[in-house]
């Protein structure tokens, strides 16, 4: 196989760059708008069949992007990184969504290879349909353990002048400031429904304990928060980037939760599934409805969904920090 490379000016003028004598790994986007199987016909031709087409006979159809997904922090110059899988879902492959990779959930990223993670290869019939898929399945690209480049993506593949094609090798730097817009404050919402899947991860813990325990009365094989007279108050802390927000959290008897963060009180009630080894989250805030696939780690908590992807670190217990400070101090 041969690949030749051709660069384009502002001025649309084309200009040859380079010729590899292999594929070229965006060889999937041909391979889609053409309905072709280049790796077939190589294998074809090196038996000494004939190629199977024809260029005449070869017919262009819709449009393709391809996004390779990076082990990478966009946020330090696009820094290689490395580290472990710990969470990895994905977009289900289909017809039209190749996903291109050699990795799983519980893999490592090494620092001795490539930090590439995946090829995601869509198709539709024409470059506005095909963006429109393209950020629908980097939405479902949901990975926990490293720092990635799916958000960065995302807030490319959402840029005006790129949905109009206007893209050339110094968009990222002309477009620097929409692309890497300042850190927000986490929503009271999102920082509610953290909360409930802490308690509810929680919840499934006691509850597997109870069924494995002979002691059915253990004060650990129960977490639903049951008072006599008054109703329980917990005092919760998430982190809002580095600042702590206190969550008051009052159990009901109905197994719904009243939550007070500031001067803001929310009625949340939900609950967990699981569907293809992924935990998704379903609730109720302020009777507005969300479900988000759940991660919950020992110090953070991630909620993935259509709309956004979140994560809520949760603070070093001080048990740990002043373990940390004693051995600091140690001789």
């Amino acid at each position: 196989a041969g690949t030749v490379e051709f660069i384009m000016d502002s001025a649309h003028n084309f200009y040859f760059m380079e010729m590899n004598t292999r594929l070229q790994v965006e060889h999937p986007v041909t391979e889609m708008v053409t309905g072709t199987d280049l790796v077939e016909w190589q294998l074809k031709v090196a038996a000494g069949e004939k190629i199977p087409l024809t260029q005449e006979e070869i017919v262009l159809n819709g449009h393709a992007f391809e996004a390779r997904i990076y082990a990478e922090d966009p946020d330090n110059n696009f820094m290689p990184g490395a580290g472990p899988l710990l969470h990895l879902s994905t977009p289900p492959a289909d017809s039209c969504t190749r996903i291109e990779t050699g990795v799983r959930q519980g893999d490592e990223v090494s620092i001795h290879y490539d930090p590439m993670i995946a090829k995601l290869v869509v198709w539709a019939e024409d470059r506005p349909a095909a963006l429109r898929k393209l950020r629908y399945c980097l939405q479902q690209y949901n990975i926990v353990g490293l720092s990635t480049n799916v958000d960065f993506l995302l807030n490319l593949s959402a840029h005006p002048e790129f949905e109009a094609g206007n893209v050339h090798t110094n968009f990222i730097p002309q477009h620097h400031s929409e692309l890497f817009p300042p850190k927000r404050s986490i929503s009271k919402m999102t920082l509610c429904q953290a909360a409930l899947g802490l308690i509810l991860k929680e919840k499934l813990v006691t509850d597997t304990f109870r069924l494995q325990t002979e002691d059915k009365f253990s004060p650990f094989a129960s977490s639903s928060g049951r008072r006599i007279n008054v109703p329980y108050v917990r005092n919760m802390v998430l982190l809002d980037n580095e600042k702590n927000v206190n969550i008051a959290v009052q159990y009901n008897h109905d197994g719904s939760y009243d939550m007070q963060i500031e001067d803001q009180f929310f009625h949340v009630s939900g609950c967990l599934s699981r569907e293809d080894n992924i935990e998704y989250i379903r609730c109720s805030v302020n009777g507005v409805v969300y479900q988000s696939k759940l991660v919950v780690l020992d110090t953070a908590i991630y909620l993935f969904s259509s709309e956004s992807h979140e994560q809520i670190d949760l603070p070093v217990p001080k048990y740990l920090t002043s373990t940390s400070s004693a051995g600091d101090h140690s001789g």
